[in-house]
């Protein structure tokens, strides 16, 4: 095992075109495709930086959360 993390209940989500909500998206039949770990000092600096991700050009969605190591 090299790492592992629970993920913050707290959420901010990025649409690919730009929208902005809140709260943990649980859809039925999504999964989770992956995950970037990025340091941000502030919530805002996480999101502003989820805002390049080249996962939004691809017309998917990035949802910002904090982790919580275990």
């Amino acid at each position: 095992l090299v790492s592992t993390h629970q993920l913050g209940f707290e959420s901010r989500q990025i649409a690919a075109d730009g929208s902005l909500t809140e709260g943990v998206h649980l859809a039925e039949g999504q999964t989770l495709g992956g995950n970037m770990i990025v340091k941000a000092n502030t919530r805002e600096e996480a999101v502003s930086l989820a805002k390049e991700s080249p996962i939004l050009a691809m017309g998917g969605t990035v949802e910002v959360r904090s982790i919580v190591p275990m």
